[in-house]
């Protein structure tokens, strides 16, 4: 989600002092270093592989082989054609009571090398099947005979009940572009966005770097690519993320909101017990590999190698670059509430606590009077400062509060207990969801511990939140997370009458143990300039959040378009009413049908959705004309989202290939241009993976709703958007209040417009038309519904007749 802005300031951190020397390494050795770390994660994972990377035979079926092999051999037939002989004359000769052993030594062999090759078959087999794409590339809702012939071929090759990472040794790698398809995709790509002269210029440096360079350092990519797991994904992590030095507050991290409607409990501690309780359970599972992986269409795996570091993960500040510390376990949760900090343990004679257990302990803390130590209270704005600074402090803080130190880095996660109520009220729903947001995205500056992999943050109302760190895994892992936390703790742990978690208290537990940190007096000072600075950048961030109710994805699928697609090219008709010009836009597309895949951009403004836009502000223009340009604009981005996920994308390519230029110290005017543009507008949909843990026509309200991140650029916009259920989108809006271009509230009104607009095009659509086009003076609380639905409220569905 927040990768834009981490991708902008990735040329800067590459041209810094401390970046040259680590960048000095011949591009060889780098490349041998990629390909060492692929191997090193494979023999790490060695008995998981052993499990999972026989799939989708098993264990058992070598038994199976063994013991079909003995009884023929009994029956005097020999079906291995003579080589079991050949193997009983290799094996040593212990005497002849021992015959007998060396005739099952010889079929056990037999039966492994036999096994071991059916296995690679499969394999084999399977990765060539998982290879094809051309069912990707088909149009929505059409399915080829070749695709049908290949869906039952996955379907016999895929085997049965996989468990989380079944599948990784079947996956292909992600593959190097032709680099002279890319140049000419980000040529078309910057063409709506810059004048004439710009793009004559442009194209002569894309024509001089085709013939001077690029291919140079494509053989380097390809290299890479034959020797490591990707040939893009540790690059797009060091460089993006952990050469990074600005804070990770707001620039990297982002949130995911709770329940809109709708709190399970006010009881503070209960929540947090259920909360605390569920994440557990799914790292259960995700320990035992009792996650189904992601398949599209059903039968199409995902890549499931981001969800090992969820848990026990500790982003590590250094001078120059951060790393990224993982512990296989972790038995207790660091705790923050009123400037003190607390480890709380989660088991007991190595097994879970209860949610009311938990609760038990969380209320003791709020219950403790004592106060915060001097400094200890704003200790955590070290975690939002930059990160050269907070890696010089971190040596100090190590040295005199290692314990301390250890219990909140070494944590499963961090937990936050904030003293402020947070959610949607009745009396001013608009400004309580953007204070929300706001609280989840930056908080105070000094109340999360930002290099955790995530923080569980609940307010003194009962209402959850998440804030996450980027650089480990992608929005969609973390969200996969949060959909099984929330469904647990609502409609399996549950909550008693009175509003506690289920179950009793334990008496016999120990009291939280409150952490104590023996600050330096060096490190005062530093703490008093974070906290200035990370208040300084919190207060500079304006978030609007707002749910649109008028229609969603039902609406969208009878028009016979993709949803996400109506929203992206909403999105560049609202942008230009509100900037009056186009503006290169990002939007996040994954690219895990590759082992190890991360994301991949969609450049989505594109000529086809400038000349609808063009076409949508032209009085002239009738409305089936507008629609014609809409579909083959909705048909062009689709072609660019397909394309992204297949591994044909334009901007990883162009990133991995400046990487190696700097490398081997070639000045690209080319590429150096393309990573000094700037995204005004950034954009994410939310993924909703897992609705079958939702009943949406009994429990309507209980849906996510979804979460936000900062912009990319200093004068543009960071959008996010998630359908709830099939009748609601909400949008999440951010922007910097520093900057005279923008303001959230108002492209947001500018989106409800759009949306109501491109619906009018409609023959369904009709009734927004004239009804709402031009009123943008009105509130958007009532336009869109905002009051329509309030915390405990039923659904408020759409009929026909509302179009």
């Amino acid at each position: 989600m927040a990768e834009a802005h981490q991708a902008v300031g990735f040329r800067p951190s590459l041209t810094s002092d401390g970046a040259e020397v680590e960048l000095s390494a011949p591009v060889l050795q780098e490349i041998y270093l990629s390909g060492l770390r692929s191997w090193k994660r494979h023999l790490s994972r060695f008995w998981n592989d052993f499990l999972t990377g026989v799939f989708p035979a098993s264990p058992l079926s070598w038994l199976f082989l063994f013991s079909a092999i003995q009884l023929a051999w009994f029956l005097q037939l020999d079906p291995s054609l003579g080589l079991m002989e050949k193997i009983k004359e290799l094996l040593p000769d212990w005497g002849g009571q021992h015959h007998g052993l060396r005739g099952v030594l010889a079929a056990a062999l037999f039966a492994s090398c036999l096994w071991g090759a059916l296995i690679f078959t499969l394999h084999v087999a399977l990765r060539l099947l998982l290879s094809y794409h051309g069912w990707l590339l088909e149009p929505h809702g059409a399915m080829s005979s070749p695709t049908k012939t290949w869906l039952a071929l996955v379907r016999i090759f895929s085997g049965r009940h996989p468990m989380l990472f079944s599948y990784q040794r079947s996956l292909p790698r992600q593959p190097v572009p032709s680099v002279q398809d890319t140049v000419r995709k980000y040529l078309e790509s910057v063409r709506p966005v810059l004048s004439d002269e710009d793009f004559d210029w442009t194209a002569v440096l894309a024509q001089e770097f085709l013939r001077l360079q690029a291919s140079l350092l494509q053989w380097y990519l390809r290299l890479k690519s034959w020797w490591a797991s990707n040939y893009v994904s540790d690059w797009w992590e060091e460089f993006v993320y952990l050469r990074s030095r600005n804070p990770l507050m707001v620039n990297s991290n982002y949130y995911m909101m709770d329940f809109l409607y709708v709190t399970p409990t006010p009881l503070q501690a209960a929540r947090a017990g259920n909360a605390v309780h569920a994440l557990l359970l799914y790292r259960h599972r995700l320990n035992r590999q009792e996650i189904t992986p992601t398949l599209l269409m059903g039968m199409r795996p995902l890549c499931s190698a981001q969800y090992e570091k969820i848990f026990n993960t500790t982003r590590i500040p250094g001078v120059q670059k951060d790393y990224i510390r993982h512990l296989h376990d972790s038995q207790h949760v660091a705790v923050f509430h009123r400037g003190r900090f607390f480890r709380v343990g989660t088991h007991s004679r190595n097994s879970l606590l209860s949610p009311r257990a938990l609760e038990q302990q969380f209320q003791r803390i709020l219950d403790d009077p004592s106060p915060a130590c001097p400094h200890e209270e704003h200790l955590a704005a070290l975690t939002a400062a930059p990160r050269g600074t907070w890696a010089q402090v971190r040596t100090s803080l190590k040295t005199q509060a290692a314990e301390a130190l250890e219990a909140v880095e070494g944590a499963a996660f961090f937990v936050s207990l904030d003293a402020e109520p947070a959610g949607l009220t009745r009396e001013d729903p608009a400004a309580s969801l953007d204070a929300y947001a706001h609280a989840l995205l930056a908080g105070r500056g000094h109340d999360r511990w930002f290099d955790k992999s995530f923080t569980l943050i609940v307010f003194s109302n009962g209402k959850l939140g998440l804030s996450v760190e980027h650089s480990w895994a992608d929005c969609p892992i973390s969200g996969h997370m949060w959909e099984f936390t929330l469904a647990t703790e609502c409609f399996q742990l549950g909550y008693s009458t009175d509003g506690h978690c289920k179950g009793h208290p334990d008496p016999t537990l120990p009291q939280p143990q409150r952490l104590q940190w023996d600050l330096p007096d060096q490190i005062h000072s530093s703490i008093s300039l974070a906290l200035r600075g990370a208040k300084i950048l919190s207060e500079n961030v304006d978030c609007h959040v707002f749910p649109f109710s008028l229609f969603g994805k039902s609406f969208i699928r009878r028009c016979h378009l993709s949803s996400d697609s109506f929203i992206q090219i909403a999105l560049q008709l609202a942008h230009f009413r509100d900037r009056g010009q186009f503006c290169l836009t990002y939007e996040s597309a994954m690219t895990r049908l590759f082992l190890e895949g991360r994301t991949e951009t969609v450049r989505s403004c594109t000529r086809e959705a400038c000349n609808f836009v063009r076409a949508m502000e032209d009085t002239e223009k009738t409305d089936p004309q507008c629609l014609t340009l809409f579909r083959v604009a909705v048909d062009k981005h689709q072609a660019l989202l397909k394309a992204a996920m297949s591994g044909q994308g334009v901007d990883r390519h162009l990133f991995a290939l400046y990487v190696v230029s700097r490398f081997l110290h070639l000045q690209s005017p080319f590429l150096t241009q393309v990573h000094s543009e700037q995204w005004q507008l950034s954009t994410s949909q939310i993924p909703v993976q897992q609705m079958h843990l939702f009943d949406v026509h009994n429990y309507p309200d209980y849906v996510s709703s979804g979460g936000g991140f900062g912009p990319a650029d200093d004068h543009g916009y960071g959008v996010s958007y998630i359908f709830m259920g099939d009748d609601m989108i909400t949008f999440h809006i951010s922007s910097k209040k520093s900057s005279t271009k923008t303001d959230s509230h108002r492209l947001g009104q500018h989106i409800e417009d759009a949306l109501l607009d491109v619906a009018s095009l409609f023959q369904a659509g009709q009734h927004f038309k004239r009804r709402f086009r031009g009123s943008g003076k009105e509130d958007s609380r009532h336009r869109c519904g905002f009051l329509s639905r309030q915390t405990g409220a039923s659904k408020t569905s759409m009929t026909s007749t509302d179009f």
